[in-house]
Order: C-alpha cells, then sequence, then structure tokens
C-alpha cells in the first residue's frame, strides 16, 4: 500500500463489510480498486477467480486489468471477472442458460436486431421515431428489473399497457430465435437469482468478493445484481461520487447510493478528497459550484497543487467567432507551453457544437478527434454485408441470418421469421438449414417461402464459389450477389451518397485482403476479430467531445464552449426540472481540466433558422469571482496576449496560403 494516502489506505484494507468509497473527481479511485483486487489476492489469499470487479466501459476493464498484472505475483490474476454489468450477466447467462429457457450458442440481439423485431409489432408504416420510444419504454421496464407480466400490472395509461403488450410479445419473438437483447443479459440473471436461494448460495460461493465502479451510474437492475450475488454478507466495495452522476437520461440512478445504505445499515464509507489532478483555482470553482446542489454525503475536495492560472470567462459574438478563439489559444498555448496536441481537449453540451470548431482548427491545421461520431464498424451497410459473411461462415448463426435476409428485404417479416424459428427448434436445426428443405417452406406464407428459398440459394451459390476465393474476393461477390449493392444505390439520393457508402463496404473488403490463406471455415474467426479491433486511441490530437463523453479523462487544458441558458443548462432539462444533473455535469467538465481552463459564451446563437441572443449561463455566476478572468478585466495583460494570439494565427494562415 506504499504510496496511497490514509483514507485510500483504509478503503483497501476494510473487508470487513459493505464499503462505499466516495472517490472524489481525481482522487484516486482507480488505484484503489486496483490495490483492492491484489490485496485480497496477495494478503488475504483469496483467489482471483472468485473475486468480480465490475467496470461500465470495457476500455476501463482493460486498463484495470493491465494496472492488476503489474501488481499480482505470475499468474495470479488468471480467472479475474473483470468486466462490465453486461459482460458479467452474459456469462452468467451462457452457465446458467437452461434455466433461463435457452439453448447453447444463444445469440445477443444489437440494438438494430431489436428495432426490426419492434418494428413488424407496430402498425405498418410507422416511423422510426415510434419504434424507437417503444424501444426506450421496453428497455426501461428491464432497466428497473419488470417482466412484461410486471410491466402491464405497473402500466398507469393507455400507451405504458400498449407497450407492455408489446414487450411481451416481443420477449416471444426473442425466444424463438433462442436469442436475448443487452437488457436482458442484466434482468435475467436478477430474475434467476431471485426464484432461487440455492443459486443465490452458489454464485455467492464462485464470487466471493465484489468491487463495482462508477458505482453512481448504476440502474435499479445492476443494484438488484449486486444486491443478490453479494448476499446480507454485503461482501463488496462500490466505489463512485454523487456529484457526477450525468447519466439519468439512459437509466442511472443515482439514488442507489443513498439506498446502499438503507439497505446494509452497517455500511461504511470512507471519502476520498484530495484531488491529484487540478490546480487549487480549478478544484475550488468546482468545489463552490457543485455546493449548490443538495448533498447526502458531504466532502470538499483539496489539492497540494499550485494556485494556478485564473480561470478564463470568454464573451463572443457567436459560435464562429468563439470556435475562432478556441483554435488560436491552443495553437498559442501549444507553442509557448511546448504542449502536445493531446493535452486539450474542446468540451461541448451537444454534438451539433463541433461544426464551426472543426472548421476553425481545420483553418490552422490543427489535428484533431471528434468523439461520438458514427464508428465505422457500427454503419448499417457495413454490419448488413457482416452479416451475410457470418451466415456463409456458420450456418448456424440465427441472429446473422436474421438481419442478412432483411438486407436486402425479401417479403420476410419477423412474424414469418419466429415461425421458422419455432419449426427449426423443433427440428434441433438451424434456421437457414430449416429455410432450405421443402417440408419446411410449405408451412410459411407462399411469399415469404419464396423469399426464403431465394435467400437460401443465394448463400447455397456463394458457399460453392467460396472455395476458390479469397475472403476479400467473397466479400465483394457477396455485396454482389445478395442485392445489397443495388439496393444500396436504390437507397441513396445520390452519386455522391452512394459512393461514399459504397466505400465503406470496400474498405471492409481491403481489410480482410490480409486473410489470404483463410478459407471460409476460418472466416468466422476473422469477422470475430475484425468485430472487436480496437479502433485505435485519438492519440496526438485535439479532443472534441461531449461533456458527457469527456467524463473519466483529463488533459493539461481545457475549453468549455456554448455556456449560454438553454445550451448548459439545457432547455429540455429545466423543462424536466433536472437541473441539478446538468450542474453535475458542469462540475465533470471543469474537473476535466489540469492546469488551464476556459469557459466562454455567444452573444447569439443560431436557433431554429434565426439568429437570438442569448444570456451567459447561470453556472458562470456561481462560480468564485476572485478566481475569474473575465474578457476585460484586465486590458494591458489582454492586449500582450490577444497581440501573441493574433501573430499566431495570422502566421499559420500565412503558412497555409503559401503553399
Amino acid at each position: 500500500m506504499q504510496g496511497l494516502n490514509p483514507p485510500q489506505r483504509e478503503a483497501v484494507a476494510y473487508i470487513g463489510g459493505p464499503l462505499l468509497v466516495l472517490a472524489g473527481a481525481g482522487s484516486g479511485k482507480t488505484r484503489v480498486i486496483t490495490e483492492k483486487i491484489a490485496h485480497l489476492v496477495n494478503d488475504r489469499g483469496l483467489s482471483a477467480s472468485k473475486i468480480a470487479a465490475i467496470t461500465f466501459t470495457n476500455k476501463a476493464a482493460r486498463e484495470m486489468r493491465e494496472r492488476i498484472g503489474k501488481r499480482l505475483r505470475g499468474d495470479a490474476a488468471e480467472g479475474l471477472w473483470l468486466c462490465t454489468f453486461h459482460a458479467l450477466g452474459l456469462r452468467f447467462l451462457q452457465i446458467e442458460h437452461q434455466a433461463a429457457g435457452l439453448r447453447r450458442g444463444f445469440s445477443v440481439f444489437d440494438t438494430d436486431d431489436s428495432a426490426g423485431l419492434l418494428k413488424d409489432l407496430l402498425p405498418r408504416g410507422s416511423k422510426p421515431d415510434a419504434v424507437d420510444a417503444l424501444r426506450q419504454l421496453i428497455s426501461r421496464a428491464k432497466n428497473d428489473g419488470l417482466s412484461p407480466e410486471q410491466a402491464a400490472a405497473a402500466a398507469g395509461s393507455p400507451r405504458e399497457r400498449e407497450a407492455a403488450e408489446a414487450y411481451a410479445e416481443y420477449q416471444k419473438r426473442l425466444a424463438s430465435f433462442n436469442a436475448v437483447d443487452f437488457d436482458d443479459l442484466i434482468r435475467l440473471p436478477v430474475e434467476l437469482l431471485d426464484q432461487s436461494e440455492e443459486r443465490q448460495a452458489a454464485w455467492r460461493e464462485r464470487l466471493r468478493y465484489l468491487l463495482v465502479d462508477e458505482y453512481q451510474d448504476t440502474n435499479t437492475a445492476q443494484y438488484r445484481m449486486l444486491q443478490l450475488l453479494a448476499g446480507p454478507r454485503g461482501a463488496f466495495t462500490c466505489v463512485g461520487d454523487d456529484d457526477q452522476s450525468i447519466y439519468a437520461w439512459r437509466g442511472a440512478n443515482p439514488e442507489n447510493l443513498d439506498q446502499l445504505g438503507r439497505d446494509y445499515p452497517q455500511l461504511k464509507v470512507i471519502t476520498l478528497e484530495q484531488n491529484y489532478r487540478c490546480a487549487r483555482r480549478i478544484l475550488r470553482a468546482a468545489n463552490t459550484l457543485i455546493a449548490n446542489n443538495p448533498h447526502v454525503h458531504l466532502k470538499a475536495l483539496w489539492s497540494e497543487h499550485a494556485e494556478g492560472d485564473p480561470i478564463r470567462v470568454w464573451q463572443c459574438r457567436d459560435a464562429e467567432h468563439e470556435a475562432e478563439r478556441v483554435a488560436a489559444e491552443i495553437s498559442f498555448l501549444r507553442q509557448s507551453k511546448k504542449w502536445e496536441w493531446g493535452d486539450f481537449a474542446v468540451l461541448f453540451r451537444g454534438n451539433f457544437q463541433s461544426r464551426p470548431l472543426e472548421k476553425a482548427l481545420q483553418l490552422l491545421r490543427v489535428p484533431y478527434h471528434l468523439s461520438g461520431g458514427t464508428a465505422y464498424l457500427d454503419r448499417g451497410e457495413v454490419k448488413d454485408l457482416i452479416a451475410w459473411l457470418r451466415v456463409l461462415a456458420n450456418a448456424e448463426d440465427d441472429a446473422a441470418m436474421i438481419r442478412a435476409i432483411a438486407s436486402p428485404k425479401r417479403e420476410v417479416g419477423a412474424a414469418t421469421l419466429s415461425r421458422l424459428a419455432e419449426l427449426a427448434r423443433g427440428q434441433g436445426q438451424s434456421m437457414l438449414r430449416a429455410a432450405g428443405q421443402v417440408a419446411v417452406l410449405k408451412q410459411l406464407p407462399a411469399r415469404a417461402s419464396a423469399g426464403l428459398s431465394e435467400f437460401a440459394s443465394i448463400i447455397d451459390g456463394l458457399k460453392a464459389a467460396a472455395r476458390s476465393l479469397s475472403p476479400a474476393e467473397l466479400c465483394r461477390l457477396t455485396l454482389e450477389r445478395s442485392g445489397l449493392a443495388a439496393a444500396l444505390r436504390a437507397g441513396c439520393r445520390d452519386e455522391s451518397g452512394y459512393q461514399r457508402r459504397l466505400a465503406n463496404l470496400e474498405e471492409l473488403a481491403g481489410w480482410l485482403e490480409n486473410a489470404k490463406d483463410v478459407g471460409i471455415d476460418g472466416l468466422a474467426a476473422q469477422l470475430a476479430l475484425l468485430s472487436h479491433a480496437d479502433r485505435g486511441e485519438p492519440g496526438q490530437q485535439v479532443r472534441l467531445m461531449s461533456m458527457h463523453a469527456a467524463k473519466g479523462l483529463e488533459f493539461n487544458a481545457v475549453f468549455v464552449v456554448g455556456c449560454e441558458e438553454g445550451v448548459l443548462p439545457h432547455e429540455a432539462s429545466l423543462e424536466e426540472g433536472r437541473l441539478d444533473e446538468e450542474r453535475r455535469l458542469m462540475y465533470v467538465a471543469i474537473t476535466r481540466a489540469r492546469l488551464q481552463l476556459v469557459l466562454s459564451h455567444s452573444e447569439s446563437l443560431r436557433r431554429y433558422g434565426q439568429t437570438q441572443r442569448v444570456q451567459p449561463s447561470r453556472f458562470l455566476d456561481e462560480l468564485p469571482a476572485g478566481d475569474l478572468l473575465r474578457d476585460g478585466d484586465d486590458p494591458a495583460q489582454h492586449a500582450e496576449s490577444r497581440d501573441a494570439r493574433t501573430r499566431d494565427r495570422l502566421g499559420a494562415i500565412a503558412a497555409l496560403l503559401g503553399d
């Protein structure tokens, strides 16, 4: 435990009962979790295979595993359950699949797969917004731990009753496909544990100690899962920060922090208040801001770092002027401070605010990475082609077949696929194999039967051709014979859109060029590697990202743009009474900065096609005035720095024009 401060050492050493560690921003919570795992294994003799450390992102799990590997001796880390809640639920269901009514090798439907099922439960012609609204209602019910029957009983309006009926039918369709969705990975384990004390005892023996990171972000079902696995003895450590609870909009329940004390009266609470990240001015501003929120657990962060520079508050004419100032300041600071591009971040409330920033950074040739864009492998056309290749590689992959047969559409709806799944299940075979049998097709509607027969025939032809083709060649042939290329052209409004999406598919083929020696039987493994490919870190680029996406990160200099009423706090959040969460979001943004912090607002914005005057965010007035340097506060200093920044920007433009 060398190098830990006293509260950190206490949190690591305590195993006498349930523990809540309130870890303020930059207080070293990840190190506490890592050291506690090492303490349990090295000093307490607990096998790593009996420990589950639960994070909220796969990236966080990877980073923690690297740290733990350096702290444990030899192969002592083998068997450690280090994963997200959903990955833990998946492993649970793979072990308990029979009890869950699933066959081995069940599929996990992603959001697109689920939306496809739900679309067929709504009236023909329903808009995508209606499908998404229904998906969210069902997801909310599952996150609250409700079965279809419980959701129906709890329904208080006609809309909720209709959603509960759709939920029940949706679950029947999933069962017929031997599939679960993302939310089921939590709901079903909770349901199975709730039903059996014997199963609870077995799993409590399997997992003797639990650690949960970012506990404030848990939803109702996740908390119930923790309860059932930990049992009354409460062998767990939860690490969280009520001031960084910013995900209520996606189901997180910050009240779980308070609920923990009610359910476990013996709960010990340790507060980590020493911040190792921020200059004292920045930390003081964050503390002053968040003090305006109600608190059950009080804490006051402090730092041994220097005071640091004043927090600058800019008043800009509009978003374009704001972006120009940000770009010029980043360029100036990089040269004057000798920092790397990756030391800078620009944070905003919504991704729509990124466009003027991108233009301004491009003008000054500042490399940047925009977080939150659609990842390449998540693009619809790419997922469609991968589904076809998965079916070619593995005839048992029902989830891939469901997507492939709808891409392009072949008059085969969800009801027909559900019936096909039932017939295939009755014969103990995959849907694809069943679709190739005349006896099965006779039991289905004529038009759907013809579509299934055509699909099976195309698959057979591609399989035959695959024997003499490389994976990349097979990829290109599948694009043509499947009808995907023709459907893509028909679905694009212009040639440029078609060529852009076609280029995405050609990139997939290019990725498979290196798999020349892999035959059709090995293609499934190649695609699995591709699906889990590391998309890489942004590297030395300025980070443009939403405040939500910035959580857990830190930078030398942070620019928070768009500090206007209606933007931050967001007008929708104000209407819904979520001002406290918006303030927590601002707190998270401020505490990403180590050394320099700039908060900017505009006098006018373009809204709904018109230019409107706007007011500065109320949060700016909640910051300590003595730590702020607003435009005009010190004319001499501003003139000197402005001249330097202007020279820097003009030099960059001159270099650009000189090319």
